[in-house]
């Protein structure tokens, strides 16, 4: 089954083919870094990184573009543009570069807590200003904007009369004119849908650039059309966000860099749905954000304890990145304890020796049950990135696993072929593909040492030496590890 991906743009499910295989250009919208992370920027970048590993998975050579917006973002209200991390900076008493670190930083520490993989390149809006209003003389150039008092603007109505404003997100260029409400100020605006390329800076503004129009700062949408161009060219393969950027920000983006390169900028365009609470959006209008700081402390009101990253990530991902996700502290404690029921199957199985030789006892209808589940992993990842059957999938297998680790099942029923697939699906699609890391692993060194101790107990009991054997098992059951003796002979442990 070949790769699908849902594209925004078409409304349907596409087969996916690079525009100039095997390279692939992948363009996501990154974090404004005004302030910390919270649980809402998680999907997003959590969702592409698995699409980032799965192209890996199957040979391409992607170059992954993920910008931070240090500059801009801001929202129109009225004459004067109220910037973020202007506003932020001055909050906090410190210089906007400060600031941006400063929550660079934390954004970094806290996806490499998640796994994430790091993008090829991750541009900044400040690093860009040059490109930016090259782009915007382009547009003013083919009249496609206008300059008035220092700012400029994109003419949509113009663009609309030829091309298609609203493709992306359904929305009708006649009822946009209509219900775009009117912002005090922005009588200089020739329609209300037009949006901003070029702010110019009012006096106490504290980010500002020299440009042919006057001091002033970047919008938004130009941004990301500028940095895209520069790095994956003028058209390329994936340009993805989440949901809340579709409109105006990504339909933004397809109208500027339509009119500057002459081609619309992303062959597919893929968006991840919102996390909710209780039914609502999460979002600062609803004071219902969790930081991601606050997430892995348990500190924020709505949690009843901390997560650790790898249970967020697993979290998220068992529900399709299309769908809403809706957040609560119990939907996490179930998650986390179905990821270590799940991590626990996968850590013995990995240790689990393959055998050499088939013996008669194989069982045909239970090794044609694990080679099907083992076998629509693919299938369901090709289907738009489906990581949520895939879970489910490796969840109808743990239960298998674990019955061979009881002893209810011999190793020896299920066919050598199959065992190793059964090992070899399980670690990439777990590890390499989901990204999901066995937070509770112990070190190759705490390993070593309890098989040591494990074979020396064992000696002890073999020479009827049984206080010895009963002194070690109470000793690690009061460092809160406990012994397992199997049928068989082998002796497990884990952690309570």
């Amino acid at each position: 089954m070949p790769l699908t991906i849902y594209n925004s743009l078409s409304k349907k499910k596409e087969i996916f083919e690079p525009i100039n295989p095997p390279y692939v250009g992948m363009y996501v919208c990154g974090p404004t870094v005004s302030g910390e992370s919270h649980l809402g920027h998680a999907r997003p970048y959590i969702t592409f990184d698995v699409v980032y590993r799965y192209l890996l998975y199957l040979g391409y050579k992607v170059r992954y573009v993920r910008n931070i917006t240090d500059a801009g973002h801001f929202e129109e209200e009225g004459r004067e543009a109220i910037d973020k991390i202007s506003t932020k900076a001055q909050l906090e008493r410190m210089e906007p570069m400060e600031l941006v670190h400063k929550y660079t930083n934390l954004f970094h520490w806290a996806f490499k807590k998640f796994n994430t993989l790091v993008p090829n390149i991750e541009p900044t809006a400040t690093g860009h200003i040059v490109e930016q209003i090259d782009m915007i003389k382009k547009l003013l150039a083919d009249g496609y904007a206008y300059e008035v008092n220092g700012s400029v603007y994109f003419d949509v109505k113009k663009y609309a009369e030829n091309h298609d404003y609203g493709k992306l997100s359904g929305r009708v260029i006649e009822d946009l004119l209509e219900t775009t409400r009117d912002l005090e100020g922005q009588e200089e605006k020739r329609n209300k849908v037009d949006f901003a390329l070029w702010k110019a800076a009012p006096p106490k503004h504290i980010m500002r650039w020299n440009s042919p129009w006057g001091e002033g700062f970047p919008g938004w949408h130009i941004e990301c059309s500028a940095m895209a161009t520069k790095y994956l060219g003028a058209h390329f393969d994936i340009h993805g966000g989440g949901m809340d950027l579709l409109f105006p920000h990504h339909e933004s983006e397809i109208a500027q860099s339509t009119i500057c390169n002459h081609i619309e900028p992303a062959k597919y365009w893929m968006h991840n749905n919102m996390i909710t609470v209780a039914g609502k959006k999460m979002g600062k209008s609803y004071n219902n954000q969790i930081k991601l700081t606050e997430m892995f402390d348990g500190s924020h009101p709505l949690l009843t304890q901390p997560f650790s990253p790898m249970t967020i990530r697993f979290f998220i991902l068992q529900t399709h990145y299309k769908s809403t996700l809706d957040f609560s502290s119990e939907a996490l404690v179930a998650s986390e304890k179905g990821l270590k029921r799940l991590l626990d199957a996968a850590r013995f199985l990995k240790m689990l020796p393959v055998h050499t030789q088939d013996g008669v006892n194989t069982d045909k209808e239970l090794n044609e049950k694990i080679q099907r589940l083992v076998s629509a992993f693919p299938d369901f990842i090709n289907d738009d990135f489906n990581t949520a059957k895939v879970l489910a999938n490796m969840f109808e297998l743990v239960p298998i696993i674990n019955s061979i680790k009881d002893g209810l099942i011999e190793p020896g029923s299920i066919s050598s072929t199959t065992l190793q697939s059964l090992k070899e699906e399980m670690d990439i699609y777990l590890t390499q593909i989901l990204g999901i890391e066995d937070e509770l692993a112990p070190d190759v060194q705490i390993e070593q040492i309890m098989e040591l101790l494990i074979e020396i107990r064992k000696e002890a009991r073999d020479k009827k030496d049984f206080a010895t054997s009963d002194k070690i098992r109470k000793k690690l059951e009061a460092m809160d590890i406990v012994l397992n003796d199997e049928k068989g002979g082998k002796t497990t442990w884990n952690e309570k």
